[in-house]
């Protein structure tokens, strides 16, 4: 199994971050260098992204830096008030200026499809510049607000498709030009405004009946619920 060392590693991110500061840094996008704290301890590139450039950055990232695959997107709820959490170890509670995150994380594989006949060797050890694989981790943070939206990039990477749906139909968060939203986890006729993982929720299901394991029917009981088990 193939890898490439530390040495390519960090000198893909440090290049990554000069070219995102010195391109963004004036529209108030910012760039460092993170490490994960497992695994082979790989460095990083963390971006912080005001939601109104997260599609020019996007579009620069997959379209100048070769960033071909989103992996995941998730959200954070941050409400100001938590009663439920308040004074809890690691509760952190939200800010005027932070109610909400997006977290989107990003790779650039460098694969490409070959073409007929044609056979590509590829050499770890030997690979430079744009042609290293790389992490990156957008944070994007929206004010307190009943209505959070971040703009959709589900033209630019196939991957956000699902994951942006994912996300508006546990956290709430909405994806402005997405096309085809819907619940996908959550059953279709969930009440409308119901998010699991917002934080207002003080049970699992907080002012809503309870949700049987039916995706046809949020409030429709199994047929077995009048039956002793």
């Amino acid at each position: 199994m193939q890898s490439i060392s530390f040495e390519q590693n960090i000198s893909a991110v440090e290049s990554a971050v000069e070219q995102i500061n010195e391109r963004f840094e004036l529209v108030g996008i910012k760039c460092e260098i993170r490490k994960h704290k497992a695994g082979r301890k790989f460095s990083f590139v963390h971006i912080d992204c005001p939601p109104n450039h997260w599609v020019s950055l996007a579009k620069w990232l997959k379209f100048e830096q070769n960033v071909d695959y989103l992996s995941m997107i998730t959200g954070i709820h941050f409400p100001l008030e938590f009663e439920f959490f308040s004074g809890k170890p690691g509760y952190k509670p939200g800010t005027p200026e932070k109610g909400w995150e997006v977290i989107v994380h990003l790779t650039r594989k460098g694969i490409r499809n070959p073409n007929v006949g044609e056979q590509i060797i590829t050499n770890a050890a030997k690979l430079t510049g744009m042609g290293i694989p790389l992490e990156y981790q957008v944070s994007i943070v929206l004010p307190q607000t009943d209505e959070p939206s971040v703009p959709s990039v589900q033209s630019i990477w196939e991957g956000a498709d699902w994951n942006e749906k994912e996300t508006w139909d546990l956290v709430g968060i909405a994806f402005e030009g997405h096309e085809n939203m819907m619940r996908v986890l959550n059953p279709h006729d969930s009440p409308e405004g119901f998010h699991p993982l917002q934080k207002q929720h003080k049970i699992r299901y907080h002012d809503h009946n309870e949700m049987y394991d039916d995706a046809q029917g949020f409030m429709r009981k199994p047929l077995d619920s009048d039956k002793k088990k």
